[in-house]
């Protein structure tokens, strides 16, 4: 049965989260599992973002390709890990976390050391699908596991779980923070010693898993749950069937998709504009480094508010507003020109997308049932892909035209999402929770 009956706000009394001394007592509290899935995201993006923010660079300079195909091969491996989430969504539900964290450990090791030397087009398609496919296991089983501890955590505590699912961004962001930093200091050895130096740190993510991580983790569904869902269901494509009904969860989809194609414009049209404004990226590493400042910084306490005040739809709808007005200020700045476009453009997508993930997270398990929760988890980021490898290309095509009219384009994608976000608020004034499941 679906969830109907926890709330999107939470009555935690009000103390600050905004210092590290207040973020570290926070996952102190945490059980084990939750602690190891924080810290390890952290790594897990350390390796990513040594990486990634320095590929458009590559394929376009080094390599020498168009910028239409350096659109599509980025919406390629955003496609091949996002689009394939459902893949990695539904054999966590059927095996569990830990087997198929394992395998996109060892995948992005290998995708990661072909990407390094890969120089003629198919080679670094290939390899930029592994990499996309490695993260396409592990994030969603990562994912679907956090969110099922978050929801745990709240019942038996009464600590929102929006505050365990902040912590988890923030640890991720942390490594995001320290990735790029990697990368450019890796760089002076090329292109391919930064890739090494991802997959050396996916190495030390695998061990850390394969000691650490239960084999059979006690908690495979919630304490709500009714005893039936404790019993995995058979491969019969009928958890595809019961989210095609869910009204509610692909609309959810649909607006977290928007959101997803509007970030990824953090690698290509940020670069873009970096490019325009100084004839260089070699602000693309701090500008990085700001956003992720900005979240370790500031999403606990910007969600424990959002918490207090906002149900999650509310929530995921100022997060794409936001989102929306960092391509309208961008554009509208262009002509002050310098890095002020760029700086008003991350500043407020990243906070658009603090609040974005950990309301679309949270809002989650209310919409779907508990033993649908891997596969739902990789549905919404394979939706997601899907609409980011479409709108790859274009992308591309558009900013390579210049000037304001791309800008104000791409603003129309989140306002697009935020008119799909479904939700009311029942006549009692409880929470907003949308269409349920029937």
């Amino acid at each position: 049965m679906t969830r109907t009956d926890t709330p999107a706000i939470s009555d935690t009394p009000a103390t600050p989260e905004s210092t590290p001394r207040t973020r570290a007592r926070l996952l102190r509290t945490l059980p084990a599992l939750p602690r190891l899935l924080i810290v390890t995201q952290c790594a897990f993006n350390i390796g990513f973002f040594a990486v990634l923010p320095y590929l458009a660079a590559h394929l376009s300079g080094t390599l020498g390709l168009a910028g239409w195909l350096v659109g599509l091969v980025l919406g390629l491996r955003t496609f091949s890990q996002q689009g394939l989430f459902v893949v990695g969504g539904a054999l966590t539900d059927r095996y569990g976390p830990r087997p198929v964290v394992l395998v996109g450990c060892a995948l992005r090791v290998l995708g990661f050391g072909w990407l390094g030397f890969a120089e003629a087009t198919w080679a670094v398609l290939g390899a930029v699908l592994l990499v996309g496919f490695a993260a396409a296991l592990f994030s969603p089983a990562v994912e679907t596991e956090i969110a099922r501890q978050a929801v745990r955590h709240e019942e038996a505590t009464g600590v929102a779980r929006t505050r365990v699912l902040a912590l988890f961004s923030a640890g991720g962001q942390a490594g995001a923070l320290l990735g790029p930093v990697l990368g450019a200091a890796l760089l002076a050895g090329g292109f391919s010693a930064a890739c090494l130096a991802g997959a050396g740190m996916f190495v030390l993510i695998l061990a850390g898993h394969w000691w650490l991580m239960p084999r059979m983790p006690r908690m495979l569904r919630m304490p709500h749950a009714a005893p039936s869902t404790t019993t995995r269901p058979a491969p019969d494509g009928g958890g595809l069937r019961e989210l095609a009904r869910n009204r509610a969860f692909l609309a959810l989809c649909l607006a977290y998709s928007t959101y997803l194609l509007a970030y990824n414009q953090l690698y290509l049209a940020l670069p873009a504009e970096l490019d325009r404004s100084t004839g260089s990226q070699a602000a693309l590493g701090w500008l990085f480094a700001l956003s992720s400042v900005l979240v370790i910084a500031g999403q606990l306490p910007l969600s424990r508010w959002a918490a207090a005040r906002l149900t999650h739809p509310a929530a995921l709808r100022c997060g794409l507003g936001l989102i929306a007005g960092a391509f309208l200020a961008a554009g509208a700045l262009l002509p002050v020109g310098g890095l002020v476009p760029a700086l008003a453009f991350v500043v407020l997508l990243t906070v658009g997308q603090m609040l974005v993930v950990p309301a679309a997270r949270a809002w989650l398990p209310d919409l779907v049932p508990d033993h649908r929760l891997g596969l739902c988890t990789g549905a919404l980021s394979s939706v997601s892909g899907a609409v980011v490898l479409l709108g790859g290309a274009p992308s591309g095509a558009l900013l390579a035209r210049g000037g304001v009219l791309p800008w104000m384009a791409l603003a129309a994608v989140p306002l697009a999402g935020l008119l799909m976000v479904r939700g009311r608020r029942g006549a009692d004034g409880g929470s907003e929770t949308g269409s349920q499941v029937r």
